[in-house]
């Protein structure tokens, strides 16, 4: 019942608009109701009573009722499909809008595919209900209850012969609700993995074709297509065997009306017309009761598809803004590392680091694989929140800005490059919407972009494909490095972000960085000893803690960890002098 009161719920921005819509659909359904009254008097007066005049004003009632009843669900339907349509574009924005307010953490437990089951089949099933479904309801409900009222007032003991089998009925279906709820929780959870399953699998086709591994492939997802199938045909046996039973009780009722009713008529105990009236108001009241395993089954995707929906918008985010935000007066780029820590699963990922990184410096930090270096940026950028320590920028604890205050004096070249299906141009200016063109060609031209993109067939206008496709490894991050230098943040954030380039061009790279990071605090994360053997301070990682810091040559004199790196990485050259430098 809490689920659909949060259904209902969504109706307040239009509350009137429903209601309005419910009065026609209450005007129709008296105009049915109308109609079996009226067919009694035409047989008990007009015809077997001979009041002839009569017949005129009943026929005219009759036209005047079905031109209205036509009218009116014409206007109902239009009104029904308006409010659905609009409630779930507002329930669509309020579920896209929420999700771009949630953290990593929520991105790293929940795949692309279940999300987007929530955002397409489960919001379609709640449209389904306002749309259709709801529109039943209370037509069956005002059916029923108009019908039983009106058969009562007739006579009260065919109308309860009507009624003799709807305890029974009820009592089933109530056990068709319990039933049939469980079975659709388990579709909707199926369909999701059904839907992850799709878009890995079409994500990653290159992957796939390359271990040719497409009949794997086909076979998994086949399994998953089973459990599908398998729970649909489920779902379709509870319904089948529910409704079955149901059909049979709600029909029972009109034999034995008919029945009782024909005896009374043939006794004279009640009219003819009256017998015929009931005949008419019979199919109102058993309808409903017919479709009340319909109706329950229609409720129950409903309340299955909601379930999940709400489920995401009740998820908070761990990230809590401040009551009060602050903003230093002029933004410096001063950060500082307190004794931070910080745990991800249970797991220490990060142990005790402090770093102290004045404006304009710039820090690169190298370690093995796993050892923590993306998890300082993501914590610098509040992604996450440290666990134990503090992080400050211009001596301001980052929990103390805005989250968009903070994130907008950062530009970030991520480890996994990401494009979108967008031009070059709107790629590179996703961080500056109004930047001029001229300033798109100089950062690209500074990421060593500018060259490449103007032999594409459109030039900076050639849309690429999704994630990037079509273009190398190295010419997306580029684009990456372009997208954050346009930015003119100031701090620069470098993940990794020349992995894929060659050695001339890192080098074309590292220079121009070099005069693009000027005034800026930048932060470089990488593997090659190019690309961090100009920074003020190099810090080296290892199980989380940092085991090493200093400049390049500092860092070679202790012959340690940094000094083993350089020396596998340059293996192949004969000598190396004090400073590094290859003779």
């Amino acid at each position: 019942m809490n689920i659909l009161k949060r259904i209902l719920g969504l109706l307040s921005n239009y509350k009137w608009r429903a209601a309005a819509a419910v009065g026609l659909l209450v005007i129709i359904v008296l105009t049915r109701l109308v109609s079996p009254y009226l067919t009694k008097i035409l047989i008990d007066d007009i015809i077997r009573g001979g009041q002839v005049e009569k017949l005129g004003k009943v026929l005219t009632i009759l036209i005047i009722l079905t031109i209205i009843r036509s009218a009116f669900i014409y206007i109902r339907s239009y009104m029904f499909e308006d409010i659905s349509q609009n409630l779930v574009f507002d329930l669509r924005h309020s579920l896209y809008t929420h999700l771009q307010h949630l953290p990593y953490e929520f991105y790293d437990n929940h795949s692309v595919g279940d999300i987007m089951s929530r955002m397409t089949g489960d919001i379609d099933g709640i449209r389904n209900f306002f749309a259709g479904g709801a529109i039943s309801l209370i037509e069956n409900f005002i059916n029923f209850t108009g019908a039983i009222i009106a058969t009562f007032t007739l006579d009260a003991r065919l109308a309860s012969i009507l009624l003799i089998v709807s305890p029974i009925l009820a009592y089933v279906a109530t056990k068709f609700d319990k039933t049939i709820r469980p079975a659709f929780g388990a579709i909707r959870e199926q369909n999701a993995v059904l839907n992850t399953k799709a878009q890995e699998n079409i994500s990653g086709i290159r992957v796939v074709k390359s271990f040719a591994r497409e009949d794997y492939e086909k076979d998994i997802f086949s399994i998953e297509n089973v459990k599908q199938k398998d729970k649909n045909i489920k779902a379709s046996y509870i319904w089948a065997h529910y409704f079955s039973i149901m059909d049979f009780l709600s029909s029972l009722g009109p034999i034995i009306l008919l029945a009782v009713g024909g005896y009374m008529a043939i006794r004279g105990t009640v009219s003819l017309g009256t017998l015929v009236a009931f005949t008419g108001y019979m199919w109102m009241i058993t309808g409903p009761m017919r479709m009340l395993g319909w109706l329950i089954n229609m409720i129950e995707q409903a309340i299955s598809s909601a379930e999940k929906i709400f489920y995401y918008l009740d998820f908070g985010s761990s990230i809590k803004e401040s009551d009060n935000p602050l903003f230093p007066e002029k933004f410096k780029g001063h950060i500082k590392f307190d004794d931070v820590s910080f745990r991800y699963r249970q797991n220490y990922v990060l142990k005790g680091v402090n770093i102290d990184v004045k404006p304009g410096e710039t820090i690169a930090i190298m370690g093995a694989t796993g050892t923590g270096k993306t998890s300082i940026i993501n914590l610098l950028g509040r992604f996450y929140d440290c666990t134990f320590g503090h992080i400050t920028v211009d001596d301001i604890d980052i929990k103390n800005y805005r989250l968009k205050d903070l994130r907008t004096q950062m530009g970030y070249v991520m480890q996994e490059t990401f494009l979108f299906s967008e031009t070059i141009k709107a790629n590179i200016a996703f961080g500056r919407v109004d930047a001029s063109m001229d300033d798109i060609i100089n950062a690209a031209k500074i990421a060593q972009a500018h060259d490449f993109i103007i032999e594409m067939p459109e030039g900076y206008d050639t849309i690429i494909g999704e994630r990037g496709t079509g273009l190398s490894g190295g010419q997306r991050q580029r684009i990456a490095i372009a997208r954050a230098i346009l930015k003119d943040p100031k701090i620069l954030i470098f993940d990794d972000s020349t992995s894929s380039v060659d050695m001339e061009t890192e080098y074309e790279i590292q220079n121009a960085l070099a005069r693009a990071s000027a005034d800026r605090t930048t932060f470089i994360i990488a593997h090659r000893i190019s690309s961090v053997k100009d920074a003020d301070e190099i810090i080296v990682l290892e199980d989380g803690k940092i085991a090493e810091r200093g400049n390049h040559s500092t860092l070679l004199s202790e012959k340690g960890i940094y000094y083993t790196m350089f020396k596998e990485q340059y293996k192949d050259f004969d000598t190396i002098d004090l400073e590094g430098q290859v003779i």
